[in-house]
């Protein structure tokens, strides 16, 4: 696994740290953020095109807009590994 780190929330407090990683080898953007909470997860079954629960191995993770130009970064790793 080849990651490569994109960006920390400027936000941040050090401690609790939404992150951003590319993985271009995968062709995968890997965050981290906030637990979304049951709320926020049934809202987001509720709109999904596939109308269920979300399976036990995936989560919704809540990050700040402020980390937006680093996930676009984190895009452009990705795709420009699929181009190589």
């Amino acid at each position: 696994m080849s990651v490569e780190f994109v960006g920390i929330d400027p936000g941040t407090d050090l401690d609790h740290c939404p992150t951003v990683w590319a993985d271009a080898e995968a062709q995968e953007i890997l965050v981290q953020g906030w637990m979304a909470g049951a709320e926020a997860q049934a809202a987001c079954e509720r709109t999904s095109p596939a109308n269920g629960p979300l399976p036990s191995d995936e989560v919704i993770v809540r990050v700040p807009a402020r980390m937006i130009p680093m996930i676009r970064k984190a895009c452009d790793a990705v795709e420009r590994a699929q181009l190589r």
